[in-house]
């Protein structure tokens, strides 16, 4: 019997088994095109792991440089570059969004009817830049398919359709209700998009320079951004859809993906492109309090801010949200400022570390750092929606079984 080799406290064996469960229950079974997942642990890459197939249509194989559509993985990098500004005073976290955005002053509830003859009625407060970081803000999102408000949002196409752009979709939710008084609930939503909208704001730069400026070129990441440059088209993987009866179907050839060419909607809440690599600089950095290589991207104690459960009385997910999608399990997790944070283990009937932080994207991406375990792990997929299997779960059992100091 070969000898178990141990990386960074893991055991490299027990990690194996993570290739050896996606293979025999996604892969093979045609339930996931590929997947690339890394596993790191004080610093140290211990796991890197691709396989199955980036484009099922053209038969290329998942490379580790390969570039993904994170989707929601963008919202911590928003996060981050908006407290970035947090940190050199340009605004405090209970300042009323309308101070920066004078249009939504006299933002309303929705109380009944529907787009465009709403009746509605007054905030009970204004809604903060802290609603917006903790998705207490009253937004919504589109696809939610919930309530006559995110109906309104369908209609006006305000999920990122080809002629959006920031400016005109802080126009439109200047005249369309919230679903709830700010504060008073959670709903998972577009507000990350006007936290991006906020730093082009604060910072007189576009989102896309700006990120470049102050997070990926400290952090050396060259494969991140919201359009894929032609000459690495060739490593974008195609994405797909679920399909009842597992299943999927081509949903986003890289060929002729709107990522593929410039847009002008910078959407701080979805909008990236990334490499598993580069994505792990940005997560290394978190895990080491804010800095890689020297170069410091968020101050230590903002960060552990940041990752504080920033919801009313410590709750978690289930006794305050609204509706019924999120990119981590409800149960046992509360939420900071741009990253859901674990704070009850047995109630999360999944192993981990009470404040393990991390959120995931639409297509199946996802990462989360355990700051007890000194973890970082992080999984890439192209498959569309992300709650189509729990593969997020699985894999936490896995990497947890392979600690062994």
């Amino acid at each position: 019997m070969t000898e178990t080799a141990i990386i960074a406290g893991l055991d490299t064996q027990r990690l194996s088994r993570i290739a050896e469960h996606l293979e025999r229950a996604y892969i093979t079974p045609g339930r996931l095109p590929g997947a690339l997942t890394l596993v790191a642990r004080r610093g140290e890459i211990a796991y890197l792991h691709a396989q199955g197939l980036m484009d099922v249509e053209r038969k290329k194989p998942v490379q580790t440089d390969t570039l993904f559509r994170v989707y929601s993985m963008t919202k911590p990098v928003t996060s981050i570059a908006l407290m970035q500004l947090y940190e050199q005073g340009r605004f405090l976290l209970d300042d009323p969004v309308y101070k920066y955005i004078p249009a939504w002053k006299d933002l309303r509830v929705y109380k009944s009817g529907v787009h465009p003859n709403f009746i509605t009625v007054p905030c009970e407060r204004p809604m903060t830049i802290r609603d917006l970081l903790t998705h207490q803000s009253g937004l919504t999102y589109g696809f939610m398919n919930r309530t006559n408000v995110d109906a309104a949002y369908r209609e006006l196409k305000l999920d990122g359709n080809s002629g959006l752009t920031l400016e005109r979709l802080v126009d439109e939710l200047s005249r369309l209700p919230l679903e709830f008084s700010p504060g008073t609930a959670w709903n998972y939503s577009v507000a990350t998009d006007i936290c991006g909208y906020l730093v082009q704001l604060l910072s007189g730069m576009s989102l896309e320079y700006y990120f470049a400026e102050h997070v990926f070129k400290p952090l050396n990441m060259q494969d991140t951004f919201f359009t894929v440059p032609a000459d690495k088209l060739d490593r974008f993987a195609a994405c797909y859809q679920y399909v009842p009866g597992d299943q999927f179907t081509l949903q986003d050839d890289p060929q002729h993906s709107h990522f593929a060419r410039r847009h002008g909607y910078l959407s701080g809440g979805g909008g990236l492109v990334s490499s598993i690599s580069d994505y792990h600089r940005f997560a290394q950095a978190l895990a080491n309090g804010g800095e890689l290589d020297g170069a410091r991207i968020i101050g230590r104690k903002t960060l552990e801010f940041m990752r504080l459960n920033h919801l009313p009385d410590n709750a978690d997910l289930p006794s305050v949200s609204v509706g019924g999608f999120s990119e981590t399990p409800y149960d046992g997790s509360g939420f900071g400022l741009g990253f859901s944070v674990k704070t009850d283990i047995a109630k999360s009937q999944t192993i981990g570390s009470v404040g393990e932080y991390g959120w995931g994207g639409m297509a199946g991406t996802a990462f989360f750092i355990d700051p007890v375990e000194d973890l970082v792990v992080i999984f890439m997929t192209q498959l569309i929606p992300s709650s189509a299997y729990l593969v997020r779960q699985e894999l936490r059992a896995l990497v947890q079984g392979a600690l062994v100091d």
